[in-house]
């Protein structure tokens, strides 16, 4: 587990200018609304005044982030711009020119940095699947191939490929791999010593998806953008850029069939979104990085759910609110204490029989983790299980507490029971919002193991035990 680094100082949200029931209130809406938090992290003036983790996540873990990390992506490009290496308008075939196809449109030629920062490249939607399917080797090849229906600068998408290109784009000028610019330029002088990078086949990291973070380290970005890009007195980011980045360079359009919530409606900017106070960076299902600059004010939140507009329409109506009113010291205590213990329980259970049980793994359950077919066995260990799948995993589980094994080389943390006949643990891939639900039916002799969300970049749980995660085809 890597070591924790603080970051950013600490007070008190009455000494900063919060009102701890606002808080509270923040915690009530989201357990009402059944939105699974994993973290959240409030700062005001600079001082984070309120933390809390779910346990088994805790302070000290990276969290996957999704596509919150192309807002870091977009840094980058504003680095890379400030050297004097790249500009807006330079054109991807000229950049990229060994990764351009023969016969691709005028369209395609034209298209700039500018155009994939703003994701208005003349699609209508994400191309990320159809150009990997046309080139499955060079992704950059695939999407200048993908016919663009709309002229460029026009309509915003959303496009995942647009921002995997522009890592490769930073990378070209600077002759640095993405995450040695972003260690050396940003994470480095912040303190950041534990981002972990999700990877393609070839190695190189997604740039659209796949950093790995502390919540505070994600605090502590949004911080930085708040601040202009200074960090203390070092300046990391030019000023310009974080202006540039944060404001609306297009509208965002409301889906076809009529949906569409009010903070993703607000506009796009360089690779994050206009809210209706500031803006913020998003990574699919609850990965947050809120920035509100009228109230001094950032919000980091990780979790496992579908409802960001939810969770944003919590920080508006419940934290907001809370803004400049102080309370009783009373209400603080019971505050901290209440962060204090926010935790999921483990399966709740006997840890009888004491036997060992070997099934087979039913994949037809829905979200499966595992193929069909796959031997299952749970050895009682003290205090807990062994829990067996084929010969190429091996995860502990603990009983009534969490067990904490890395049996690939990413941590895994486990805990399960008996439930009458039936043996049931869940095994949560700690570094992302991703956990495994295993039932085991001895008298049946099979087992399901299913997701709570399946991972975007598949449904194989091996994969995402390795570090690092390795996946999609190679775009050497």
């Amino acid at each position: 587990m890597p070591s924790q680094r603080t970051l950013l100082p600490r007070s008190t949200p009455s000494a900063s200018g919060i009102s701890p029931r606002s808080i509270a209130a923040l915690l009530d809406r989201l357990e009402a609304r059944s939105v699974e938090c994993h973290s959240l992290m409030v700062v005001r003036h600079g001082h984070v005044v309120a933390e809390g983790w779910w346990a088994p996540y805790s302070a000290e873990r990276p969290h996957l982030l999704y596509s919150l990390t192309k807002s870091f992506t977009s840094v980058a490009v504003g680095i890379a711009i400030a050297d004097g290496l790249l500009s807006l308008d330079d054109r991807v075939v000229d950049v990229l020119p060994e990764h351009v196809p023969a016969g691709i449109s005028d369209q395609a030629r034209r298209l700039t940095v500018h155009h994939l920062l703003s994701m208005t490249t003349g699609r209508r939607t994400d191309s990320l699947a159809e150009a990997w399917r046309l080139e499955p080797d060079d992704l950059v090849k695939g999407f200048l191939r993908v016919p663009f229906p709309e002229p460029e600068g026009t309509r915003h998408a959303y496009d995942n490929a647009t921002t995997f290109i522009l890592a490769r784009m930073v990378e070209r000028v600077t002759g640095r791999s993405l995450q040695d610019l972003i260690d050396e330029r940003l994470f480095t002088p912040m303190g950041v010593d534990h981002a972990e990078w999700d990877r393609v086949a070839s190695g190189a990291v997604f740039g659209f998806h796949g950093l790995h973070l502390t919540t505070e380290a994600v605090a502590a970005f949004g911080e930085l953008l708040l601040r202009g890009g200074l960090w203390g007195d070092r300046r990391l980011v030019p000023r310009e850029w974080v202006e540039l980045a944060t404001r609306r360079h297009i509208d965002t359009l409301r889906p076809e069939d009529g949906s569409g919530d009010a903070d993703y409606l607000r506009g796009y900017g360089y690779q994050f979104w206009m809210s209706r106070h500031g803006y913020h960076g998003d990574g699919s299902f609850g990965q947050l990085c809120v920035v509100v600059p009228s109230h001094d004010l950032v919000v980091a939140m990780t979790g496992a759910h579908t409802q960001a507009q939810a969770v944003l329409d919590a920080i508006w109506e419940c934290l907001l609110p809370g803004m400049d009113h102080a309370e009783r010291a009373q209400d603080e205590e019971i505050l901290a204490d209440r962060l204090r213990r926010l935790s999921f329980a483990p399966v709740v259970g006997s840890a009888a029989p004491e036997r060992s049980v070997t099934a087979r793994l039913d994949a037809s359950a829905q979200d499966s983790a595992l193929p069909d077919g796959t031997p299952v066995t749970v050895d009682p260990v003290e205090g807990g299980w062994l829990l067996r799948f084929g010969s190429f995993l091996n995860v502990e589980a603990g009983h009534g507490e969490w067990r904490e094994s890395s049996p690939l080389g990413r941590p895994v943390v486990a805990a399960g029971a008996w439930l009458g006949e039936t043996f049931v643990a869940d095994l949560y891939v700690i570094t992302t919002p991703h956990r495994v639900r295993l039932v085991v039916d001895p008298d049946a002799g099979t087992a399901v193991a299913t997701w709570n969300i399946v991972p975007l970049t598949g449904p194989s749980l091996d994969v995402h035990l390795r570090s690092p995660l390795m996946t999609r085809p190679d775009v050497a």
